[in-house]
């Protein structure tokens, strides 16, 4: 009898899992997400990224109180990930980013960078070398400014 039970309890469980219903869902849902993501890439901004900074106002000179406090935060979340030479570690290298990108186009993927790398080809083709995502490091708008502005430095602005 208790041979029969568990026979009927794994045949029960088997069923439930192999159940159609939940397939189609699936399959519908991904249909739904490939249309959005399609309509989301074709609104995208490569010079501006995907963010709330539309404009970002940088001085022609450095700020350097600023940029000593963007090292600080650099080494404790960013130097792990990204040398500051054009080599790459387990990133791409810094060298040259704020003469290549736009200040609100940095901010933006400081700030919000799976959005990005979900809808910008060039992010996704350096995905395909790093082979990691980069994590969202969840800093505030005045640190990523921050950040930014030792990039300049780094960048040899003075």
């Amino acid at each position: 009898m208790k041979k029969l039970l568990v026979c009927c309890l794994m045949g029960l469980f088997i069923y439930s899992c192999s159940s159609n219903n939940g397939e189609k869902k699936t399959v519908a849902n991904s249909v739904n997400e490939t249309e959005t993501t399609a309509t989301d890439v074709a609104g995208y901004d490569p010079h501006r990224g995907e963010g709330k900074f539309d404009k970002v106002e940088i001085g022609a000179h450095l700020d350097a109180p600023m940029a000593a406090a963007g090292k600080t935060i650099v080494d404790l979340k960013c130097a792990s990930c990204h040398k500051l030479t054009d080599e790459k570690l387990v990133g791409p290298g810094w060298k040259g980013v704020t003469e290549r990108r736009k200040p609100q186009w940095i901010m933006n993927f400081i700030t919000n960078p799976d959005p990005m790398i979900d809808k910008d080809p060039e992010l996704q083709a350096q995905l395909e070398l790093c082979m990691v995502r980069m994590p969202n490091q969840n800093l505030t708008d005045e640190e990523a400014r921050k950040v930014l502005e030792f990039m300049r430095q780094n960048d040899g602005i003075k």
